[in-house]
């Protein structure tokens, strides 16, 4: 099978990782419990979830939505930082950034924390042959420059060209910038601490966002350039869901719909205007908030019929909207980190075990939790009160150049971040890069929305007392 990579206007990719083992007796019905079924793995790169599987009603995705139609849809998935590197690295040896130690792109988790077994690596451990097309592991020193071969894959990676397709925008057509509409909240919030900004200097450095000569770092894009942002994002999203219609396809084609576990995420969201801010780079619900998609045949969905395709091809330019059946939605909040145990539950592995409070020295096991209690479509439950972690580096209490990214030894502050199903609940503390160490007594800002009443994240309820009891039951679970 060849897949190629797809970029849209901003960074938006479709990166695909293959893994696939034969079911013994080839493609008929399958058994959770004693057959192997292939995997694919679709990873998209600052993909929040403006899906219409997830309620958006501009973006037009048929092909996402109709994997997701026979899925399980989970609709408060987080990743756990709102970066590449950081993320990808996270979910794929599931363990948290302070356990990979790795904030920014220049480390390897094998030589600056510990030896830890991947994803890809344990289904190849356990027979599977294991394919990477595209960033999959984010390239360079993050993944020893050679995306983790061979621990990870039983061929080299493979990194198809994505330039040709840069320039060529015909989904525009879908999203004339007439029918576009603003943020619905594009102002910096009054109460937000200056530490939580995050002033998008990566945009800020593009040819033509240059031209516009914003002032740094709250200078506001103009509305009309908001406007083409977002119409570019939405196009770049509907092409990502054709390239993955003709993957999915291709899956019918082969006969391995009904053999092979299919999951849709992307390692973190992106802001596009919300609270005045662009790109990633922060705790918001737009930066860390992704897709999460688990197809598992005869099990998130019957098993197909023999003759009608399972995935036919969907043109984003003539289909119909809302003719697409939803799938079955999880409102629990889960972790990337959930990924790899998952995976391996579906696939019939032994589930990695969890890890104990320091797991520096221990090669597998994994600070996520398995998904599969809620993947059953016969009785798909809820877990109230289940939380996501995610955090954010900063280099200063004040937006500077390096606010987004800052390399390790720059790191003064780390923004920790819970999200319940009621609360978004963040502390900004001192943090020493040279022991890896935070010092929650040293708090610099916080940050509290309440999801019902404020689902935007605009109006800070911190310095609230009304809350004071919130803060001792939010506080023991970021205590490390």
């Amino acid at each position: 099978m060849v897949i190629t990579e797809s970029c849209g206007w901003f960074a938006l990719c479709v990166h695909i990782l293959l893994r696939f083992h034969h079911v013994a007796g080839g493609a008929d019905h399958v058994n959770f419990k004693t057959d192997r079924l292939n995997v694919l793995l679709i990873l998209a790169d600052d993909l929040r979830p403006s899906l219409a599987c997830y309620g958006d009603t501009v973006v037009k995705s048929p092909n996402i939505d109709q994997l997701a139609s026979k899925s399980i849809i989970f609709q408060n998935a987080f990743a756990q930082q709102a970066v590449c590197a950081p993320s990808r690295t996270s979910f794929l040896t599931s363990r948290r950034p302070d356990t990979t130690r790795l904030y920014d792109f220049n480390s390897y988790w094998r030589v600056h924390a510990g030896n830890y077994t991947t994803l890809p690596q344990y289904f190849k451990s356990n027979g599977y042959i294991t394919m990477s097309v595209g960033k999959v592991f984010h390239p360079g020193i993050a993944s020893n420059r050679s995306d983790d071969y061979p621990y990870s894959w039983s061929v080299h990676p493979y990194h198809p060209s994505s330039l040709a397709f840069e320039r060529q925008k015909e989904y525009l057509k879908l999203y004339p910038i007439e029918n576009m509409s603003l943020a619905p909240d594009p102002a910096i919030p009054s109460g937000l601490p200056s530490v939580a900004y995050n002033p998008w200097t990566d945009i800020r450095e593009r040819e033509d966002v240059q031209a516009l000569n914003i002032s740094f770092p709250y200078g506001p894009i103009p509305k009309h350039f908001q406007l083409k942002i977002r119409q570019n994002y939405f196009a770049a999203v509907s092409f990502l869901d054709a390239q993955v219609g003709q993957l999915l396809g291709t899956l019918d084609d082969l006969g391995l719909s009904d053999s092979t576990i299919v999951v849709f995420t992307s390692d973190h969201g992106w802001s596009l205007g919300e609270h005045g801010e662009w790109a990633k780079y922060s705790n918001f619900d737009v930066a860390t908030r992704v897709p999460l998609i688990f197809y598992a045949p005869g099990l998130t969905s019957p098993h197909p019929k023999f003759g009608p395709r399972t995935f036919p091809f969907i043109d984003a330019f003539s289909y119909t909207p809302n003719r697409i059946s939803k799938g079955n939605s999880v409102e629990s909040i889960v972790e990337l980190i959930d990924l790899f145990p998952t995976l391996a539950d579906l696939a019939a592995l032994e589930v990695p075990p969890s890890c104990p409070d320091q797991s520096f020295h221990i090669d597998l096991c994994t600070e996520g939790s398995s998904l599969m209690d809620f993947l059953n479509i016969n009785n798909v439950q809820n877990d109230d009160e289940a939380i996501a972690y995610s955090q954010y580096p900063r280099p200063s209490n004040i937006p500077q150049k390096n606010s987004d990214l800052p390399h390790l030894e720059d790191i003064r502050i780390m923004g920790y971040s819970i999200r319940s199903a009621e609360y978004r609940y963040t502390l900004w503390v001192g943090f020493d890069p040279s022991t890896f160490h935070a010092n929650f007594q040293d708090v610099h800002a916080g940050e509290l929305y309440f999801i019902e009443s404020d689902p935007e994240q605009d109006f800070n309820m911190y310095n609230s007392s009304l809350h004071a009891d919130l803060f001792q039951k939010f506080w023991k679970h970021l205590i490390p």
